[in-house]
């Protein structure tokens, strides 16, 4: 009865470790599917957008209620 628990207990060990070393085996990916038309090189509005346009570090104006 315990060698029976000794050998199952061998086996899942075995096939845990197997499946783990299967998992990290490197597996070959797909290749891209791009777009059929050509992609727009250079057309990037580079510094048309409000990105690092706002004064950073200077204190905002006074805030006055309006009634």
């Amino acid at each position: 009865m315990a060698v029976k628990k000794i050998v199952f207990a061998l086996g899942a060990t075995l096939a845990f470790a197997t499946a783990a070393n299967a998992a990290d085996l490197p597996r070959r990916q797909p290749v891209p599917v791009y777009p059929a038309e050509q992609a727009p090189i250079g057309k990037m509005p580079i510094g048309k957008s409000p990105v690092g346009k706002a004064p950073i570090g200077k204190a905002p104006g006074p805030v006055a209620a309006r009634y």
